[in-house]
């Protein structure tokens, strides 16, 4: 048989990118696919279980029992697997006289079974294994055959997972605002950094005439589905708004996710303000309760937040308060992700403390979020400035 070989350098170009960007390369281990491991082993009663990816010259395992972390590429079984994309099963490799004299073979681990099943990168690309192998020699019924596959296909999931949420983090953070507002007299700043690639957190900020509006929102819960819910409420109320007033702008967002939100058993809390020009700033607050006015000259003063989140029945309607921005003074809204890294109420004189001793509003940002890593955070962090000039 003649083999191309400029189109096995391609086909491997384009598997090494496909595993690059798979991102999972030299990572620690994870419960997620120790879990199929151990399933694996038990099910199929051998003493090697490993997921594989063929990274270079060398074969990188992400989960394993049995083996070590890295092997040699070259003359490896999952090297065969992944190059026919299709399951290789070897029953008695010692009498195979295609393994033979294979070094796993004939050396450790003295390999006689190997049962394995590609994996593919998002585009189809075979970038490893699932195997399960064996130092005596064995079979695999049909059925047998059929877990295997299913568990390749839970690896594989978990893979994709990965990807779907890198995509899903590169989006969110298309949505988020770029240009501040046009509104002289005030600068804004802010950051979000998810904890498990996208967030349930979000901010925005845009103009509405000469004014302009500043939101945040902290969906209670994590991953995909809160971010696309966040993702909803943020557009529900930028659409209101040229439209309605806080009051009812909010209400619609609410309307819009009330039936995600009863699928999901969440709720969203939102801090919703629109700063006017004179300083006037009007906000709802449904149950976030995170917002403080840090005064050039004065105390700190934490704003209401008395109204009900999204997504739960509200009695009352959601009915906007009024404070006042004078030369220097300073909003701050931070996520519950924040405030828990800092210690909880000891948070807010950590806040303050930051926003009084930084020039500009995004230097106090990058501080409040290094803080909040020092703190080692367990959720999204947030945090959101409105400062008004001294002039």
């Amino acid at each position: 048989m003649v083999v191309d070989a400029q189109a096995v350098q391609r086909t491997e170009s384009a598997r090494q990118r496909a595993l690059a960007g798979l991102r999972i390369l030299d990572s620690g281990p994870e419960a997620r696919f120790d879990r199929i491991t151990r399933l694996a082993k038990q099910l199929f009663g051998v003493p090697m279980v490993s997921i594989t990816l063929l990274d270079g010259d060398r074969q990188w395992r992400k989960s394993h029992i049995g083996l070590s972390t890295e092997a040699p590429r070259e003359k490896a079984f999952c090297d065969v697997t992944a190059g026919q994309d299709a399951a290789l099963i070897v029953a008695d490799a010692a009498r195979d006289e295609r393994f033979a004299d294979n070094p796993f073979v004939v050396g450790d681990p003295h390999l006689r079974f190997y049962a394995g099943e590609p994996l593919h990168a998002p585009g189809g690309e075979a970038v490893g294994t699932l195997c399960v192998l064996d130092t005596e020699p064995r079979t695999l019924s049909p059925e047998q055959e059929r877990v295997l596959r299913d568990l390749a296909d839970w690896v594989q999931d978990e893979l994709n997972r990965d990807d779907e949420l890198d995509r899903a983090a590169i989006a969110q953070k298309g949505l988020l605002p770029r240009r501040k507002p046009r509104a002289p007299g005030f600068d804004v700043a802010a950051a979000c950094e998810p904890s498990h690639g996208v967030s349930g957190d979000f901010y925005d900020w845009y103009d509405v005439g000469d004014d302009f509006c500043v939101t945040v929102g902290d969906v209670m819960g994590k991953g995909l589905a809160a971010a696309i819910v966040g993702a909803s409420v943020r557009t529900a109320l930028r659409s209101a708004m040229d439209f309605a007033d806080l009051q009812d702008s909010v209400d619609a967002a609410s309307r819009l996710v009330e039936e995600d939100l009863d699928q999901l058993a969440t709720v969203v809390t939102l801090f919703h303000a629109k700063v006017h020009a004179d300083g006037a700033v009007d906000y709802v607050d449904a149950g976030h309760g995170l917002a403080v006015i840090v005064r050039d000259r004065g105390s700190l003063e934490r704003l209401q937040g008395g109204a009900v989140p999204l997504g739960l029945p509200t009695p009352e309607p959601r009915l906007p308060e009024r404070v006042m921005l004078g030369p220097g003074d300073a909003l701050v809204c931070v996520s519950d992700g924040v405030v828990d890294a800092l210690g909880g109420d000891r948070a807010f004189p950590v806040l303050e403390a930051i926003v009084r001793g930084n020039a500009t509003p995004g230097g106090a940002v990058s501080r409040i979020l290094s803080a909040a890593r020092r703190g080692v955070p367990i959720d999204d962090l947030t945090a959101v400035i409105v400062r008004r000039s001294q002039r």
